[in-house]
């Protein structure tokens, strides 16, 4: 209450400017639940209710056995979870999605095998359950998801638990989920298109097919005497067993956009699908900020290139390149590369003035990502691109005017404290500091395009040795402290950089003008664009595009 009469007033006296920048929302009860061990138990003993509640229904010889043998999977399970994927672990949404899409396919198997042991449904025998087992559901969603040691540790645990369903631990149903988990999981490792996701489930159908024929789940077959076969009865069986693996791809394909609202996640078919250059940000940026539009279409080369090269998410540094400076929208004549050249606008501003506007470009970023709605991971690196580093020329430009005023004080005899010290931290940016990998190669691609700009008849070396030397004043300024790029991945980055920088700053030969061609010529007619002796003066210069 108070500070908004105090900022009332300061808008009233001129001093505060009434415009409120927007701010995410920051959900404090949320927060806690994320990382609270109390909520990690419930979601276990949730999952262990659901799993006495599969196993104790229907008519069991052992439920008692099974249960027991489950919770010991159970700690299993736990325990690989912890030790190979710790980050998982410690957020209770993703323990939430693991066990969740586990427990649904669990659910559904269930489902399946007391539908088929009722008779209800004349096509439904028992040994049908085998063949319509939603097998690669979980391994799927959590491959596409978190990855694919998320979705083999899903298809190795929900195998074992839907083996235990109907009595002991079931032979074929246990090799069925885990070959076709194994072959969902190899076919999704790069998921780029929802179409690849239907020929996951149609050679998961494969599989389920050729394993049902192996374990005698369909037929019988008689090869002796083929006309004793019910081919029919084996062609429905057939066809099951294949669309089984089709129909799973499906759901998992419609319930993706669910799940990654739920839980904050990004897929590179989300993340391909926000790469179109027709967004309103984007396209006022092509009018706006013409400069700025070409300078983040080259970071995202880089970065993508970059990212490829170490394994990195190369799809998200793409997108998010494209945003990094969408914030330059609010005032672009003050930034270089939107500069006509005619006028300076810094020229009229103090040196602070001037890194004030510079530094501001990311608040104004954020300001309209949020506006616009766009992933959160767009507007992190949109405040981390520049991390905590120095606005250089600016403090250097405020150094000397200080220096300047010093040597004048002394004719007119000012005391020293009548002038004002220059403050390192008034020409920082506020961070934070790039805090994942493809929030580093974001900053390192930024920082290096901008820089090769200003090379003269730029070759292999000087590219080399620029790139070289940015990576390490970042190293020296700390600004890589806290992402997880080790010295070998930053030696790829700058080979990366290096090469792309030399294919896109490449020369061409200037050509002579129509009225002076002839000049150019040599005795048999052909241009000698070699001889530079020959080039008139009026020819256009080299060419860096």
């Amino acid at each position: 209450m108070f500070n908004f009469l105090r900022r009332t007033q300061l808008v009233k006296r001129g001093l505060a400017s009434s415009k409120t920048r927007r701010r995410r929302a920051s959900n404090e009860i949320l927060r806690n639940l994320e990382y609270s061990p109390g909520m990690k138990v419930t979601i276990f003993a949730a999952f262990v209710a659901g799993l006495a509640l599969l196993i104790f229904s229907g008519q069991q010889p052992e439920p008692t056995k099974n249960f027991v043998i489950a919770l010991l999977f159970l700690i299993t399970a736990i325990a690989q979870l912890w030790i190979n994927q710790p980050k998982t672990f410690l957020q209770n949404s993703r323990v939430l999605l693991v066990f969740g899409t586990i427990f649904f396919q669990l659910a559904i198997t269930k489902l399946l095998i007391v539908l088929c042991n009722s008779g209800v449904f004349s096509l439904l025998k028992p040994e049908t359950a085998w063949l319509i087992a939603p097998y690669a559901f979980a391994p799927l969603v959590l491959c596409v998801l978190l990855g694919r040691n998320h979705g083999l540790y899903a298809a190795v645990f929900v195998s074992l638990w839907s083996s235990i369903l109907v009595n002991k631990i079931d032979a074929p149903m246990l090799v069925n989920g885990l070959i076709s988990g194994f072959t969902a999981v190899y076919l999704t490792l790069q998921v780029r298109r929802r179409a690849r996701l239907i020929r996951a489930g149609l050679c998961v159908g494969l599989a389920i097919w050729l394993l049902s024929l192996a374990f005698g789940l369909i037929g019988p077959i008689n090869l002796f005497t083929p006309s004793a076969t019910d081919w029919p009865m084996i062609g429905i069986q057939s066809a099951l067993a294949i669309g089984n693996g089709i129909v799973t791809a499906m759901a998992v394909g419609g319930a993706l956009p669910i799940l990654e609202h739920l839980f904050r996640i990004t897929t590179d078919i989300s993340w391909l699908e926000a790469s179109d250059l027709n967004h309103p940000l984007l396209r006022r940026m092509t009018i706006e900020a013409p400069g700025t539009y070409h300078h983040s279409l080259v970071v995202a080369n880089l970065a993508e290139s970059a990212a490829e090269a170490i394994g990195a998410n190369a799809t998200l540094c793409r997108v998010c390149s494209y945003f990094h400076d969408v914030g330059k929208l609010v005032k672009p004549d003050y930034f270089t590369e939107n500069m006509n050249f005619e006028r300076n606008p810094h020229d009229d501003l103090a040196p602070t003035m001037s890194a004030l506007i510079i530094i501001a470009h990311v608040k104004e970023g954020v300001d309209l990502a949020l506006k616009h709605g766009l992933n959160q991971e767009v507007i992190d690196v949109i405040q981390q691109h520049h991390g905590t580093s120095l606005v250089f020329y600016f403090y250097k430009r405020a150094l000397q005017q200080a220096e300047d005023a010093r040597a004048g004080g002394k004719i007119m005899k000012m005391r020293e404290g009548d002038i004002p010290d220059v403050s390192e931290e008034s020409f920082r940016y506020s961070g934070p500091r790039p805090q994942t990998k493809e929030s580093a190669i974001i900053s390192l691609a930024d920082m290096v395009e901008s820089a090769s700009r200003s090379l003269e008849k730029p070759t292999p070396q000087k590219i080399e040795q620029l790139v070289i030397d940015l990576i390490d004043q970042r190293i020296a300024d700390h600004q890589l402290d806290e992402c997880e790029l080790s010295l070998r991945e930053l030696k790829i980055i700058a080979e990366r950089f290096r090469f792309t920088l030399m294919s896109m700053l490449h020369t061409r030969i200037a050509y002579p003008k129509e009225g002076k061609a002839a000049a150019a010529r040599d005795d048999d007619g052909r241009p000698d664009v070699m001889a530079a002796s020959k080039r008139p003066d009026s020819a256009p210069p080299v060419s860096a595009a």
